[in-house]
């Protein structure tokens, strides 16, 4: 039986165009999720910190950290990160916009949506954003994710372009066909007018990333539709975001039959897990350091720490 309590309705623009950055994002923490990620991560890291040592000024905030988490890797993947000169144990380096910091989380194996759900929560910055540890987004597309945390409180990457050009044709065609059907049943359960729920390219106000993740159920793959369905239900600001992207082999993720039953399985009890959430009382979700009056969140569920057994350096 469906849920008797109706989703608010929620507009979701589509962010088209960048504006300078304010002050009020001084801050920029970067959560990338790993899981047996040695051949793929050391490019990555350099792609990534290539980019974030020489981006112009005014298009980042100054202050700027990545966070790996490694989600119990059984290959050399914290090794790696441990060995970038970048990598800082207790953050006594400097954080600064053209000398990043990067961190390491370890955390026992439990998916992706775990990793990022524990990222997301230990992360510092007025700007949290995740993306896949493959870089399938260029990292120069930070900038736009971070221009829509000017008067958004959750921005989300879309491989859909404004054009309605779909960057994953790219992909295998049964990975679409799944894709495609997922989707449809997402859109109808849970997610309304969000048609890329799966981009691995997310950003959040600080307030907000607390908020959503510490109230996150599902850690499956479909851990994103979770989110969204979460925002919309708070009554938080939505930007749709088109980004550049590029489908990198080698992901993790098979589609089996166990996996398609419980990614069935989850999308149903999404609703269900949250069917006594309360809305945001108002429309801002950062007081002094975001756009309008400092908000109210109704009482909840107290923010989650990173989880048991997980490991700060």
């Amino acid at each position: 039986m469906v849920p008797s309590r109706a989703m608010p309705s929620r507009a979701v623009r589509i962010e088209r165009r960048a504006r300078t950055l304010p002050i009020m994002l001084s801050s920029l923490g970067i959560v990338l999720p790993a899981y047996n990620e040695e051949a793929r991560l050391g490019p990555a890291l350099d792609e990534l910190f290539a980019y974030l040592c020489s981006a112009p000024p005014g298009d980042l905030p100054e202050l700027v950290s990545v966070l790996v988490v490694d989600d119990g890797s059984a290959d050399g993947t914290a090794a790696l990160v441990r060995a970038r000169p970048e990598f800082a144990a207790d953050k006594t380096a400097s954080s600064r916009r053209d000398c990043p910091w990067l961190g390491l989380l370890t955390l026992p194996h439990g998916g992706k949506g775990s990793a990022v759900r524990a990222g997301m929560l230990a992360a510092e910055g007025d700007a949290l954003v995740f993306a896949d540890a493959d870089m399938a987004t260029p990292p120069d597309q930070l900038v736009k994710l971070v221009r829509a945390l000017e008067t958004a409180d959750v921005a989300l990457g879309s491989r859909i372009q404004p054009d309605g050009s779909d960057m994953r044709v790219t992909q295998p065609r049964f990975r679409r066909l799944v894709g495609r059907l997922f989707r449809f049943a997402a859109q109808l359960w849970a997610t309304g007018p969000v048609k890329d729920t799966q981009c691995g390219f997310k950003g959040f106000r600080r307030a907000a990333a607390r908020d959503l993740f510490s109230r996150l159920r599902i850690t499956s793959i479909a851990f994103d539709v979770d989110l969204i369905y979460l925002a919309r239900r708070r009554g938080y600001r939505i930007a749709i975001v088109p980004i550049a992207w590029a489908d990198r082999r080698g992901s993790r993720m098979h589609t089996r039959p166990r996996l398609a039953l419980r990614v069935a399985w989850d999308l149903v009890r999404i609703r269900f897990a949250h069917r006594d959430l309360k809305r945001v009382t108002k429309q801002s979700t950062e007081g002094s350091e975001g756009v309008g009056q400092p908000a109210r969140i109704e009482p909840g569920r107290p923010p989650a720490g990173p989880g048991k057994g997980a490991s700060r350096q």
